[in-house]
Formats: structure tokens, sequence, C-alpha cells
């Protein structure tokens, strides 16, 4: 092609900013940034009725929580601005002109009842719905009739008969398209704002994009938009279509699938780090070639090496849970427990455990409890309900921890245990570790003999973390106060 790489992602400000949408930017993104290219966020907010309040503002800092950065956009402008279709009305304007003048569009004075009329005659009799072309070839003096009656038009392209239209696909290869069954399509609304299918080509042309590269549902759109260039002159990009994300039954995602969380705030919220949903958002239809074709776990640097558009799949990708929250894991252990601990921050205040203003020590306490779990994590919000234990009055035993509790030689143990920690000037790590192994001398019980009761008696649980780090963080008068009351009280506990 010659001519520099320059991919976009154009939201409508409607809502969220979804996972396929994030895919989409990423996919640009990366195709830009691996050939030395610009990536452009341009904002599609011709669909007034739909825009939402601060909804663009929400979807630009999705992007930037995910680390794709762009080139020119709203907030730092460029040398193509306006990057608002609402603000580049005049532009649209123009070049609507300039299809009307050269004979590649009309207006159309139809009205919805009537195209609903039409639409129901065709499938009635079989035929695939599409314009009837009632308006193509009014008169000048009917469509003065019809202006007169109060009809505002809107305008059609003219789409040629008996053409078809061949796509390389950057994705799917060779594909063609029969004009005959396409039909004129709007371009422009009565008030004069452009549908999506014209501003979409007038700025792919004069912000000088490359690639268009978007989700498999817009590949039934290229053939009108390549007929749009070439009515307007203009040089056609090359497309690619990626495949459509299927949810976690196989089926196609819908805005009402509850099966999966579809947008992007709400795993940030949940804990989930962006490195970890930018890995998984990539390998959803593109897998990379050569010794890392096994491989699933890539930073952002090594993706934009690795991506390529031929390694992207037309099969439907499959949104696996299991395999996001595996990998989610997997950067959790990666990370600082400082930066684990920050995210995990929020979650614990709004469960009412940690004060909303803390104080260092409280934070410093915070931090090695979030340590204590961070292996365990699959989203930082997860912190909450594994450390209840740390927060509750009363102790609740589970059934194996039950089991242990009732082995002849476990009162001898927690007396022997809580003489030493009477004794203690403090339960640091180092501290439990020698009080445990005073109580194995003077008991003579020892590993799980030993531990097990400890721990059962401590948390409820016969399996967590650390034992040594977690009496540490539970304080010395907790601990004491569990294991008393277990001793005053442990056949009513153990029967209950």
């Amino acid at each position: 092609m010659g001519r520099k790489i320059r991919t976009r992602y154009a939201p409508s400000p409607t809502g969220h900013l979804h996972i396929g949408g994030a895919r989409t930017a990423l996919i640009n993104y990366l195709w830009a940034r691996k050939n030395g290219g610009s990536f452009v966020v341009r904002i599609e907010d011709t669909d007034v009725e739909r825009n939402m309040e601060g909804a663009e503002a929400r979807q630009l800092a999705g992007l930037k929580w995910l680390g794709i950065h762009w080139d020119e956009s709203v907030d730092v402008g460029g040398p193509h601005a306006p990057y608002r279709s609402m603000d580049r009305l005049p532009i649209y304007q123009e070049y609507a002109e300039r299809l009307r003048q050269n004979g590649h569009s009309y207006p159309c004075y139809c009205t919805a009842d009537e195209l609903d009329q039409d639409r129901e005659r065709q499938l009635a009799q079989g035929v695939a719905p599409k314009y009837s072309g009632r308006c193509r070839n009014l008169t000048e003096q009917e469509q003065k009739a019809l202006e007169a009656e109060g009809r505002q038009p809107s305008t059609r392209f003219k789409v040629p008969s008996g053409k078809v239209i061949t796509v390389q696909d950057e994705v799917r290869g060779e594909i063609q398209f029969e004009t005959d069954g396409i039909g004129d399509f709007i371009i422009t609304r009565p008030d004069g704002r452009p549908t999506y299918n014209f501003a979409v080509v007038v700025d792919d042309a004069l912000m000088e994009i490359t690639h268009v590269l978007r989700a498999e549902e817009h590949l039934s759109n290229t053939p009108r938009q390549i007929l749009i260039y070439e009515a307007l002159g203009l040089e056609v990009p090359r497309f690619g279509h990626a495949s459509i994300i299927l949810n976690p039954d196989g089926k196609k995602m819908s805005k009402r699938d509850e099966s999966i969380m579809q947008f992007v705030d709400q795993y940030k919220d949940l804990g989930y780090l962006p490195e970890a949903l930018i890995n998984f958002l990539i390998l959803l239809g593109w897998s990379p070639e050569g010794e890392v074709a096994e491989e699933e776990i890539f930073s952002k640097e090594e993706l934009i090496q690795l991506f390529s558009l031929n390694r992207l799949s037309k099969a439907p990708a499959i949104f696996d849970t299991g395999k996001l929250k595996w990998m989610n894991n997997h950067y959790i252990k990666q990370s600082s427990t400082e930066r684990i601990a920050e995210l995990a921050l929020p979650h614990l205040i709004q469960a009412g455990r940690i004060s909303e203003n803390p104080t260092e020590e409280e934070r410093a306490w915070m931090t090695r409890l979030v340590g204590l779990y961070q292996e365990q994590l699959n989203n930082v919000a997860e912190i909450v309900e594994l450390t209840a234990m740390f927060f509750r009055k009363e102790v609740y035993y589970s059934p194996e921890a039950t089991e242990v509790l009732r082995q002849e030689h476990v009162p001898e143990v927690l007396q022997a245990f809580v003489a030493e920690l009477e004794q203690a000037q403090d339960v640091s790590g180092e501290t439990v570790k020698s009080l445990l192994k005073a109580v194995q001398k003077k008991t003579g019980h020892k590993g799980k003999r030993l531990f097990m009761p400890v721990r059962a008696a401590v948390t409820g649980e016969v399996h967590g973390p650390d034992l040594r780090e977690s009496i540490s963080l539970l304080g010395k008068e907790t601990v004491l106060e569990r294991l008393r009351n277990l001793l005053q009280n442990r056949d009513n506990i153990l029967s209950s």
C-alpha cells in the first residue's frame, strides 16, 4: 500500500466499554504499534437518541485502564480534528452534496409506515427485504408535491444493479457481494445527520485510515461502504473482520446475556488486572505462531511484536471465564503485594472490614493480610470472603475441623499452646514458631497432630495460608480468646 499504517477504534457513546469493543480496539492498537503506525480513537455520536451522558469519558477511561493508548482523539487532538462525528456535520453535508451532484444519491420521502408495508409485502412473497426504490425516479414535480405535504426527505444512496463487489478481507480472504441484494440505503437523515455507513466512510477516508479492523458483525456493512468510497473517488482501505465472541455455553452473546460480565468496568471493579484482561482478550480469536504457539501468557510489549492479522481466526471464539480467572490469578501472583493490597482496600472498606481512612498501621496490617491470600486470588474482590475469619467474633468450624478437634489429644495441645502464648511478649511469625516448638517439646505431639488442632481451633479450618502469619495477624488476644472459648465449651461446640 505504501502509506503509513493508520487504524482506528470508533465507539458510540451509548454505554460502557464492552469487552467486544475492547478487543476490537486492542486489535487496531496492536496492528498500528506493530507497524510503527498511528492509532486513532474517534467518537461516533450521531445516534443522539441513544447517547448517554458520561459514556464517552467512561469508554476512554476504560481504554486507558487497559493500557490501550492512542495518538489522535478528542482529548489529545491531532491533524484530522474534530474527532466527534457531531462536530463534523458540515463535512458530511459537503460529501453528501457531492454524491447528489454526481447522481449517486436521491431524496427519499417514504414514511416509516410505507417502508414497513413494503417490507411485509416482500416477506410475504418470500423475498429478502430491501428498499423497493419507490422514490428513486421521482420527477422534480413529484418531489415538490411530497414536500408540500410536509414530508422531510432523507437521502438514499443509489446502489448500481448487477455489480459484484469483491473484498480481500485480511481475516477471511476473498468475499464477494452482489449489489442486487443490497437495495438503496439511507446516507443522511431528514435532519441532515449522517447514518453510520456514510459517516464512517467520510471519516476513515479523511483521517487516512489504511486498515478497518472490526468485528464480524460489520461484514455486511462492507459492500455499502465500498460503494460510497468508489462513488466519491476515495481510496478504499483494507478490511479485516475478527470472529464473533460466544458465551461460555457456545451461544452468541447478547447485551441481555447474564452468563458473563460484558463490560470492562465490571472486571476492573472486581479486581481483574488490565494486563490479564488484555492478554485474555487478544487470545479470543488470535493465536501466535512459531516457538510461542503453545504459550498463553504475553505482555503487551510481546503482543505488539507477535501480533499479525493472518493469525486472526475465522472461527468463533469462546469466552472461557475459567481461563480468564486462571490468567488473572497468574498476574496477581506476579504483582507486588503492595499493588494488590491497594486494589483490595476499597473492597475491604466497603465490607466494613477496614476504616474509610485507614492509619498507616492499619494499612500495613492489611497489606500483610492480602499477602497471606495473594496466591489464591482469582480476582481481588475475593479477598473479602477469603479473609472473613479475621474479622468474625466467633469461629465457624468446618466439618473437617470438627473431626480434628474431637481427637483425644487435642485439649492437651491447645492447653499447652495457651500457656506458652500467655507468656509471649509478641506474636510475630518467629515467636509463634518458637511457641509451637515449645508445645511439641512439652506434649510430645508433632507434625499434623500438633499443627492441625491449633489451626482448626484458631481458624475453624484444617487448610489455609501460613499458620504462623495467620496467628500473628489475628493477634495475641484474639487467638487466646478463641482457644479458651473452645477449651471451655468444647463439648457444646463440637456437638452442635
